[in-house]
Order: structure tokens, then sequence, then C-alpha cells
């Protein structure tokens, strides 16, 4: 789903919350937003409200490994960046406002710590980013390309950075950059305006390089209250030493049986420092440690290492707490703008956030240490059981339990797009077939579905004792299969073949000692006895190779000692090569079945290049495609619907032509010719066919065969998407005429909760609303408005007031669907043409699919053409022009004007029909000043305009160009021209 497809995701969470074991923290210096990031590789956005609380609002997809460290990307309050890393050493830019991803890029190394330093040229502003890590090096990148521009290098003792801090100078132009070693080696670089501007690769080497004594430095702050001390914490023991000449101020070792994990200042004369078990401490630091006291300075080079400072406040594990898996991440901030709060956050491995608003008064002395008590906790989880109604699954309607209130969970599941069937197994071993469109009609849309018990019409395939772990349809990603095997893998060791139209058991494998993992198909170009097999993966180690055509395992590879993590293929050389997670390589013969050779702790990307070359799977632009997703292995799967906006249209657009045209053939005429056909149909079946009876039977049997198989798909798959599609963007409750034709006349249905919408950016980066998201937008639209707002002011119309690029792609997405479906015939979601797609036209007297009878039950008459048409078009309009006035500028995020610029020339109509409607309209909204700031912000892109009777003599013009290394052909020269001088034209003279 990535390329510049409009594609819309809208996802079906159900009632568990996905795990997010967090491994890093930021919160923004608003204190607007806490964002973190997990060992599973995701990034939650959490919106921080001024009573401390934190609902979660998106999570973010696309990194691939585990969350190293996150850091902001720049200083604007307007345009909130921020910059995440992995361990593969994955960089991510983020738009913390939409959850776009802005740039990303892949290093070499991995980074542990990433600090935003803003440096001024002039009177511009630039980005840098610091990064430290797995590499004897600083790395210094723009923040807005991250690009590498030049490198901080030690020429004395070089080796891996532990921790790193940056000193801003306020009395001179050079800023200090202070580093720690691993081997506790402190390390200098001073950054001028001069080393700023560099875009080289020359590195800066350190001004000073002194042993401090600080192995295993977890990390280095700078008081930025006195500006003269910085604190080093290692896992033994916390430090102070003085910020001119790093001289030793003051020592505090740790417990025995503790850790220091971090630590830093929270004033002049406090700091905080906390350990691995999650506990933090705050102490007063000593007179020698403050630059305001007369005694500082006066234990230099005789600080006893058992002198302890005192204890003001402790803030102990909570008493409730679980047993956490790894542990907690504990991080202070604060913040430099209102309402300058001094916040400690944690977070821990149940994705649980804790927040403690520390003070800046002392406590009067005590007997015993003061805890200070916990502000806001939440988890993922309990925000989720807070909601009301609940966060829907797929197939929640069809998995309740009596007498339990969570649904069977589905555990595995595969979309089968050409019958529109969404396959789901679950933990019971269940299998369940169900049309895709009509189950995520029950649970988002209201209607008569809502009060028939076991909609939509489904079948249950029942043979595994115990949870399903994967299904696989082999058909879908080759034709070479049976179009009706469906294989399912679960934890009781075996493998089923079921007949999918039938619901018959075919075969069960049991070859595997533990249960499958992984179900895969085999290149085309493997030997032709290999093409009709599925590869089958178990978590005892082993690998199968089952034939679907003799019913056998032909292969069964079960000598790895470590678990296998991927399957790669070398048809050339009928080679199977298996990576286990311990780096080893093992490779196959698939005929034979016996090891080639072994190359253990070898790097999987290198022998999986020499041995993979083309065996990505091709994608086939449909409609809707519903992928199931999980963040862990152990979570149930949660279901997204990406909606392709331009394959939508084009299956409109053909089901209009496949229909008759009845002004082309008057209906006599048809009735003439097709008895002719009939008498000749009947005289040439005689001559040829020597058993009538034999064949008729056949017949028969097949029909009975076919209808049985499709009785889950009687209804127009293509009308039902766009049904689910539209009724899900129509902005409802701004205009209740325009709502009751819709309803009425245009057939759509109105939501019964907010939808979870998602954005697809750049690279196939991916943005998911969490149905908690709609506690947030009651929060900001309340206090834009004024006044307390509930659930039903957002159902249906809160999305236009989530962020811009949201806007944006849901306003492209409805012109273009409405205008199409205003020029089709009979376009209403109402009537007996939404029960099955057109295949031919209909033969006159009546045929067996639609018989001609007087007593025939009375079906639901679609409304007029004309007012079909009427209703598309207020429809368009008022998404189009009416909407900012109805929906109000206070809760409307207006689209944005670039995105709507780069669909101008969309390859698809629709989409350019509307991308240019929907430009044209907001150049109008913004009004003379916002033109001239869009000008303004686009002057470096726009063609440079000279006389031309002037320049005959003068040499060519130049035109500025997004990328310099390719020319504007003619015809793009011309649009672009036009649409320069439409926003000019609009601009006063």
């Amino acid at each position: 789903m990535s390329g510049n497809n409009l594609v819309l995701p809208i996802v079906l969470w159900g009632r568990t919350a996905p795990t997010h074991c967090i491994s890093s923290l930021l919160v923004l210096d608003d204190c607007s937003a806490v964002i973190t990031g997990c060992h599973d590789g995701q990034i939650c956005l959490w919106d921080m409200t001024p009573e401390l609380q934190v609902p979660p609002r998106a999570m973010l997809f696309g990194h691939t490994s585990s969350i190293t460290c996150l850091a902001k990307a720049n200083a604007c309050t307007d345009k909130q960046y921020i910059v995440s890393a992995s361990e593969n050493g994955e960089m991510c830019l983020w738009d913390v406002n939409d959850g776009r991803c802005i740039e990303f890029s892949k290093l070499a190394c991995a980074h542990t710590d990433i600090q935003f330093y803003q440096f001024t040229i002039g009177t511009q502003r630039e980005g840098r980013l610091l990064c430290n890590g797995h590499y004897p090096e600083v790395l210094v990148l723009d923040a807005s390309s991250l690009e590498v521009l030049y490198s901080l290098v030690s020429k004395i003792s070089p080796d891996w950075i532990s921790a790193m801090s940056i000193i801003r100078s306020h009395r001179t132009q050079e800023d200090t950059v202070v580093a720690v070693s691993v081997t506790g080696i402190l390390k200098v670089w001073i950054i001028t305006a001069e080393v700023s501007r560099m875009q080289d690769l020359d590195p800066v080497f350190e001004e000073e390089s002194k042993p401090i004594q600080c192995q295993n430095c977890q990390s280095i702050s700078f008081c930025h209250f006195t500006q003269n001390s910085l604190l080093v914490v290692c896992s033994k023991y916390w430090r102070v030493f003085d910020a001119g000449d790093y001289s030793l101020l003051c020592s505090v070792p740790s417990e025995a049986d503790q850790g220091w994990t971090g630590g830093d200042f929270i004033s002049a004369d406090k700091v905080i420092v906390w350990t691995e078990d999650g506990c933090s401490y705050i102490y007063k630091l000593p007179p020698s440690c403050l630059s305001a006291s007369e005694h500082f300075r006066s234990d230099v080079g005789k600080t006893r290492e058992g002198a302890v400072p005192p204890l003001i406040y402790k803030i102990a594990d909570q008493p409730d707490k679980k047993l956490l898996i790894c542990p907690p991440v504990t991080r202070f901030f604060f913040s430099r703008r209102e309402p300058f709060h001094k916040l400690l956050i944690q977070g821990d491995s149940e994705g649980r956030l804790s927040m403690w608003n520390v003070p800046d008064s002392t406590p009067a002395p005590q007997h015993s240490t003061p805890e200070l008590p916990v502000s806001c906790t939440l988890s993922l989880q309990e925000s989720f059981d807070g909601l009301m109604p609940v966060s829907s699954g797929i197939i929640d309607q069809l998995s309740a339990q009596p007498g339990k209130e969570q649904p069977i969970k589905v555990t595995a599941s595969v979309y089968i797009p050409a019958q529109g069937r969404l396959v789901c197994g679950r933990e019971d071993g269940s299998i369940i077939l169900v049309p895709a469109t009509q189950t995520a009609i029950v649970q988002l849309l209201q209607g008569e579905h809502m009060l028939r018990r076991g909609w939509p019409p489904h079948r249950t395939l029942r043979g595994h004792r115990n949870k399903v772990t994967c299904v696989l349809y082999p058909y879908q990603v080759s034709p070479r299969y049976d179009q009706r095997a469906l294989v399912s893998g679960g934890v009781d060791f075996s493998v089923i073949v079921w007949d999918i139209f039938t619901g018959e058991m075919k075969h069960i494998f049991c070859v595997h000692g533990g249960e499958i993992t992984q179900l895969l198909v085999p290149p085309e170009n493997c030997s032709t006895r290999v093409q009709h097999c599925v590869c089958s993966v178990a978590s005892d180690h082993s690998v199968g190779l089952l034939s679907l055509k003799e019913r056998k395992c032909i292969m069964l590879a079960s000598r790895h000692l470590f678990p296998i993590q991927v399957i790669k293929w070398r048809p050339a050389d009928d080679y199977l090569v298996v990576g286990c997670s311990d780096g080893s390589v093992y490779v196959w013969q698939m005929d034979t079945g016996t090891r080639s050779h072994t190359r253990p702790y070898l790097n999987l990307l290198c022998v999986l290049y020499y041995v993979l070359q083309g065996n990505l799977p091709k994608y086939s632009h449909n409609a809707l495609v519903v992928q199931a997703m999980k963040t862990n292995v152990s979570d149930p799967d949660m279901h997204v619907l990406f909606f392709d906006v331009e394959a939508v249209i084009i299956q409109l657009l053909t089901e209009e032509a496949q229909r008759p045209n009845p002004t082309l053939v008057s209906p006599r005429a048809c009735t003439r010719i097709f008895k002719q056909v009939k008498e000749t149909m009947k005289e040439t079946i005689k001559e040829h066919l020597l058993d009538d009876d034999e064949e008729e039977e056949e017949e028969q049997r097949r029909r009975e065969e076919k209808s049985k198989s499709l009785s889950l798909l009687e209804y127009n798959l293509t009308m039902d998407t766009a049904k689910l599609f539209m009724s899900c963007l129509h902005a409802w409750g701004l205009n209740q005429q325009l709502d009751l034709i819709c309803l009425e006349r245009l057939g759509m249905l109105r939501p019964h909760c907010p939808i979870s919408f998602g954005l697809i950016s750049r690279g196939g980066h991916m943005s998911l609303m969490l149905p908690t998201f709609k506690e947030s937008l009651l929060r900001k639209l309340s206090v834009a408005t004024g006044r307390k707002l509930t659930l039903s002011d957002i159902v249906g119309k809160g999305t236009y007031g989530l962020s811009r690029a949201v806007t944006t792609q849901h306003l492209l997405s409805v012109i273009s669907l409405a205008n199409t479906l205003m020029g089709m015939t009979n376009a209403t979601f109402v009537g007996e043409h939404m029960k099955k797609a057109p295949t031919r036209p209909p033969r006159p007297g009546g045929t067996p699919e639609s018989p001609r009878r007087g007593s025939s039950a009375p079906q639901s008459s679609p409304p007029p053409q004309a007012h079909i048409k009427q209703g598309w078009s207020q429809l368009a309009a008022m998404h189009c022009v009416m909407l900012p006035d109805l929906l109000g500028l206070d809760k409307y995020r207006p689209p944005l004007l670039e995105m709507l610029a780069r669909r101008w020339q969309d390859r698809c109509l629709e989409v350019r029909e509307a991308a240019q409607a929907l430009l044209l309209a907001e150049l109008r909204r913004i009004g003379v000043s916002g033109r001239k700031d869009t000008i303004d912000l686009w002057a470096p892109y726009l063609p440079q305009y000279v006389d031309t009777v002037s320049s005959r003599e003068s040499r060519p013009m130049k035109i500025m160009k997004f990328n310099q290394s390719q020319t504007l052909d003619l015809t793009q020269k011309k649009r672009t021209n036009r649409v320069a001088s439409s926003l000019r034209s609009s601009l006063p003279s």
C-alpha cells in the first residue's frame, strides 16, 4: 500500500490493547504530548492535559526493531517534529500533530542517544542532531534531511560514547559538547558557527580529553540554573563535577542491591537520580557544589566517597505493580514554557505511564524521608477498558462467549480480495469465513443489521483442538494452486487443508513437534513437485514441505539448534535457506531433504542478499484490503481496512461499463434476437450431444455446487465497499437535510462510534489513531469552542478536526468518489443491484436468476435517477466548499495546499479534479493575505519569470526545480506556469 496511490486506513483494534513495552520516552517542550517508543518498534503518542492526564492518541508504525532513543527535531512551536532511532540503524522524522513520516533513513550504526542542537547563521536558524551510540564518534546530522554532515572524533583513546550533553554558552558564540566514553574518559568538543556550517565529512577533533574514572556511565546532565555544574551518573555512583575544569565536587555511591540508571538537576541545589528498579531519590547538594555558596569548591581534591548529601524525597516503586519483564524507563523533564512543570515520568513494560509533579519547595525535616505521591498513572489496557462503547474487533458479534465479557480472540487472519472473504482463526481452534465488508459495517455503522443475531452470514470450520496460529490461501499467492485449498496451522502441531467453498476438511499433516508459526508459498521457478507444496515452520525449529497434491510431507528439516527467523529460496540450485536467531544459516536440498552445508554466525543480510533476488510478493491493486496486524506475537490480531480510492473508482466505472444501456437496443428487438439465438442453440445441442440426460445431470450438479460455494457472496462487493467507505467519510450532523438524503436516497449508513482512521506517509510509514483518540479530540475542541462537548458532537465529523493531513486525504477521497457516483447509473446503495454485481445484460423473458412472476415479493425501488445525482452533487459541494462554515473554523483543520498541489496532475482523473477543486476553494477561503503567504513559502520552488522581449539576447532562462538532477519537460512547464499564474493573479497588483 505504498507509492502515490491515495490509500486510507481504518483500524478495528478490538478490546485488547496492543503490547507496548516502553524502551524510551520524550516529553515535548510545551508539555502538550508524551512520546514513547517500545521494544517492538512502535511509537505511541500520548496527549498531556493541563491536569496532567495522558490519554493515548495514536500509534506510529515504521520501525522494524526496538526503539533506542527519541528526541525533538525542531524548536518551533507551530511544527512539532521528533526523530526516532532503532537498534538496526533506522531513523525517522515524524510530525507529532498528524503522525506523518517527514523523512527516513538508515545508517550502518545504531544510536543510543540523540540530542537536538540549534544554531543561528545571520537571521536563519538551522537544526542539527548530535548522535552517539555503538560507534567511536559523535555523528552530526541535519535535522530536516537526516543526512550525516560531519562527525566529532577523538584523537586520544577513541571509544564508544556512553553519554553526552551540550553546554550552551550565553556569553560567547562557542558551545561545548561534553561526552564520557565507556572507559570513563571525558571528551570535550567546541562547536562554533564555522563548524556548524560544515557540510562535508571532515572530522572535528576534541579540544580536551581527561580521565574521570566514570566507567559504565549512564547519563550526563548540565545544570542550566547555574551553568557551573555537571551531573555524571554511573551504575555504582553519581558524581558532580565543575563545568569549568571538570574537577570532582561530590560523589555518592549506590546501594549494594541496586544500580543508578540516570539523573538530572531539578534546581540549582537539588538533583534527582533513579535506579533500574524504578525508584527515584531527590538529594540536596552540599554547599561545595553550589557556585553561589562561599564554600564552593572547598572539597575539591578531598571528596569523601562515603559522604551522602541529605535525602529530601523518595519515589518508591508502586506496591501493587506486577513483576515487569524489563526495567522501567525513567526521565525528568523541566518545561521552559507555561505552565513550567517539573515532571518525573516513568514507562514500563506493561505500557503504563506514571507521572510525578516534583515540587520546588523543600519539606521540613522529618524522622523518615517523605514519599512523593504519583500525579497520574495510566496504561494502554486501562484506557481501552474505560471506553464506552467498547472498542470493536472485526468479528466480535460472532465471537461472544456466554457468561463472559471478552469475545473469543482472533489469532490469525487472511483476506481474499477476489471473493471478498475474511478468514479468521481463533484461539478456540475454530475458523470463521465471513464477508469482510459486511462484518465491518456491523462494527462501524448503524442499521437493521444491528438487530440481527449472527449477522452477517458466515461459515465455521472446526478441526484444530487449540489456538489457530496461521492461515494461508495459496491460490491468492499463485494461481498454480487449487482455488479451493485453504491451509491452517495451530498449536496442536497440525496443518489442516480445507475446502474453502464447502467447508470440508481434506487432509491433516502431523509432522512437526511444536506449534506451527509460519506457512509460506515457494516461488514460481521451483521444481514441479515443490510448486504444489506449502512450507511450514514450527516452534520445534523444524521446516517442512507439505505437498497439497500428493497429500504427504516431501521434506522435513529438523536439525536447527535455534528458533527459525527467516526462510528464503534459491530455486536454481533447489536450495531452501533457513536463517536462525543465533545468526546461523542452514542450506537444505529440497527434493532430497539433505542438508547441503551450514554457515554458523554469518551475517544473515549478506547471505540472504546472495540467495534471494526478486522474490518479493507482487501487490495487485484492490479496492479493499484487510490486513491483520499485531505489535507482538502474543497479541490477538487487530485489523486494518485499507481503502484504495483509485481502485474503488476503477471498479465502479468498470461495473458501470458492464451495465446494459436500454437506449441502444429496443426491448422488442432484444426479444426477437434472443428467440433466434435460442432456437439455434437448441439445434446445435441436439446434433452434438450423445447423452442428453448425463449432461443435464452434470450441469445440474455443477450449478448446485456453484450456488453452494457462493452462498456467502450474494452481494455487490464493489458497491458494498463504496457504501462502507463513503459512510465513514461523510461529515454527519452538519446538514440535517443532506443527512436525510444520504440515508434514504443514497443508502448510506451513519456511524455509531468515532472511527479510528489512519494516515500512510513516506516509505509506507503509518499512523493509526487509537480508539481513545476521542478523549483528546473532545478536550481540544472544547477548549477551542469554549463549551463542553459530548461524544455525539464528534461522531461522524470529528476526523476533520484532527490534523490537516487527515483532512486533505479524506476530502480528496469523498469528493472524488461522490463525483464518480454522480456520473453512474442508479448509483445508490438501495435496491436489488446491491445484492450481486452485474455480470451480463439480463435476458428478456426472464432468467433462472430473475424470473418474471406476477407473485414476486415487492422490492424496495431505488429513487429516481435525477434525485440520486442531485444527492451526490450536494454531498460533493458540501465537503468541497461549505465544510469550513458548517463545521466552524475552531473545529476545522484545513487541507494542506502542498498535498493538493502534488495531486494537481494525479493519474486518476477523478482524484485530479477533486484536488484542483479543493485547491481553488482553499485559495479563495484563505484570502489575499493567505495567498501571499503561500507565494512567499513556495517562491523557491516556482519558476522565475522574465520579460521575453528583453531576454532574447540574454542566456536561456533557468528554472528553479524541486530536483536539480531532472529537467521538466514542456508539458510540465506549461502546467507549472499555469498554477503559478493562477496564484499570482489572485494577489493584489
